[in-house]
Formats: structure tokens, sequence, C-alpha cells
């Protein structure tokens, strides 16, 4: 018996969420749609220059938990926040959606991650992460009984940034194995994948993890090719299961020579495109530990990624489980 359907492991971050224009991001320096890595002073001074912000707690990871949460899921969450405010308020938000964390803080320095999310009048969004206490995410935060009591235990490609969350993920992957779970992944960012190309196939074809998450730009990047045909017979010979989100065309998911192209869906307007990756990875993880087939699990997947994008904001705002049913997928 299993006590947790998913356990997620992630960078525990607040979001801070405000509109802008194409022309702010150029003249501040920030890559558009991307995740840039920031040190506390740029933290400061572009949380000075932003308007009006909405503030929620993230992380790609933590959003997924909570996504796995509102679908009727049993979820489990380990990140690492600091005994302040910020920290405080990602606790009780991510408690408060029915995920099961314990992870201890320690002290108030470094304080908790924060993310600056910058949305353009397009939906997209660009991030700029302070890691704070994130970065002290080790081997001793890791709970194994919750590991081996997770039918799959799923971390952000992010956490290849602080080197010691890499011994905690391995330590996870190493329990997960032992007691015959599963271990997957999501490639998080095309820039995190050019940092960290060859350690991820690694994990990849070492049987490390057995379940692949990417969207179009990251599998691309991860095979150094602007051909997706390409991207996707190599990402199915190397993974076990893999996932490719594309936006508004859908998703596809890919095991050995099986594939399913499943549809987005259909909305009128995205306000902002913050959580749709790990929204699409709450889904899809939801109805695979539910035992559904491959291609409902896909569409769990789209119909919470087009959920979340149509309001601000990384977690949904609605029941997902009741979403599911209504569109019969539940």
């Amino acid at each position: 018996m299993s006590k947790f359907d998913v356990l997620t492991i992630g960078n525990a971050i607040v979001d801070i969420i405000s509109r802008c224009d194409d022309r702010f991001l150029e003249e501040n320096g920030i890559i558009k749609a991307a995740m840039n890595l920031i040190d506390a002073e740029r933290a400061e001074h572009l949380y000075a220059l932003m308007g009006p912000a909405h503030e929620a707690s993230g992380g790609s990871a933590g959003n997924t938990a909570a996504g796995v949460a509102s679908f009727g899921g049993r979820a489990a969450y380990f990140g690492k926040v600091a005994e302040d405010e910020l920290g405080k308020i990602f606790a009780h938000d991510i408690r408060a959606q029915g995920v099961h964390y314990e992870t201890k803080p320690d002290g108030t320095f470094p304080p908790t991650a924060r993310s600056m999310i910058f949305v353009t009048p397009d939906g997209e969004r660009s991030m700029n992460t302070y890691l704070g206490a994130c970065v002290d995410l080790g081997p001793e935060h890791v709970e194994p009984e919750v590991v081996a009591q997770s039918k799959v235990t799923y971390f952000e490609g992010y956490l290849w940034d602080p080197p010691r969350a890499k011994e905690a993920i391995r330590e996870c992957a190493r329990i997960a194995h032992e007691n015959g779970r599963e271990v997957s992944m999501t490639l998080s960012d095309p820039f995190c994948v050019g940092r960290y190309r060859d350690e991820f196939l690694d994990l990849m074809r070492s049987g490390t993890v057995d379940i692949v998450f990417a969207n179009r730009q990251e599998v691309l990047s991860l095979y150094e090719t602007d051909d997706l045909e390409t991207a996707l017979q190599n990402i199915a010979g190397d993974s076990k299961l893999a996932c490719v989100t594309l936006s508004e065309e859908g998703a596809i998911v890919v095991r050995g020579t099986e594939r399913f192209k499943i549809e987005a869906l259909k909305i009128d307007k995205v306000l902002d495109t913050t959580g749709a990756g790990d929204l699409f990875a709450a889904g899809f993880l939801a109805g695979y530990t539910a035992g559904r087939p491959l291609d409902v699990c896909g569409k769990m997947g789209c119909l919470a990624a087009g959920i979340v994008i149509q309001h601000f904001g990384p977690r949904p705002m609605v029941s997902l489980k009741e979403a599911g049913q209504e569109a019969g997928l539940i």
C-alpha cells in the first residue's frame, strides 16, 4: 500500500507577480519567458521597480503538488523555507491545499526564496528568482518513509542548480526504486537544460528517472536540434515515458513506440502562463497514479494547464477534480 500518490521535490518559492510590457524587460536585461537566477541585491532592485503585485506560493514542484491534491490525489512535498514571513506564507498555503509538508526551516537566514515574475500582455512570464533558503536543501531533509510510500517521486530540474539538492534527489531515487516506486522529473527550463544537458541525459539513460516532462523548447535544447520529430524520437529511446507540452498545440505523450497526441483545452484568453507546465504534470501524474490510460492522463494534464493559464498565479483556483469529472475524465 502507498500512503501518497505523488511526492514532489523542489525550490520552495513565493511568487511575486506583476504586469509589464516588453520594453520593461529589455530595459532591465530580463530574458523573456525564462527563469533568470538572481542575487539578493538584484532581487531588491527588481522588487522596487515592480508595479502592483500579487503574492502567491509557487515553485514548480510545489505547484504540481497543489495540482495533484486539487485532483483529489494524495500529495507530499519536500522544499526548504526560512523562519520568516514568506516561509510562513508558503507553508500555510501548501498545507491548505491538502499537501503533506513537514520540511523543517533552519532559522531566518538565508531568507525564503522569492521570484519576481513579470507577465507581458501576451501572457508570457519572465521569472527572476532569488533562491535564498532553497540552496540549503540536502539529504538530511529527505523523509525516507514518505519516499518509500509514494507511487511517484517527482522533482524539478531547477534543483540541479543548488549542489546539495542533487544528493537529496539521488537518495530519493534510490529509496523509491528499492521500494518498487517510480521517479519523474521536469526539465524545467531550456537554459537549465543547457547547463545540465549531459547530467539530465544520464539520469534518463541510467534509469534513475522513469518519467520525463518537457516543453517544446526544453526537448529541442536537450537534443540540440531544431526538429521536434527528431527530439521526440530521441526522448522515446532515452526514457521509459515522456510528455512534451506544445502550448496551444496541446501535448504529446510517448512510451516506446506508442505515441498519443493530446489536444489543448479550448480557452478564450490566456491571462498568465505561470504554472502551465507544472499543472500539466499534476494532471498527468494524478491520472497515472490512479491507473488511467496514458491518453486520459494527457487530457487531464491539458485540462489543468488550460485552467491555470486563465487566471493570475500558478495554482488552481477551482477544484480540478470537479473540472475533470465535468470533462468525463475522472
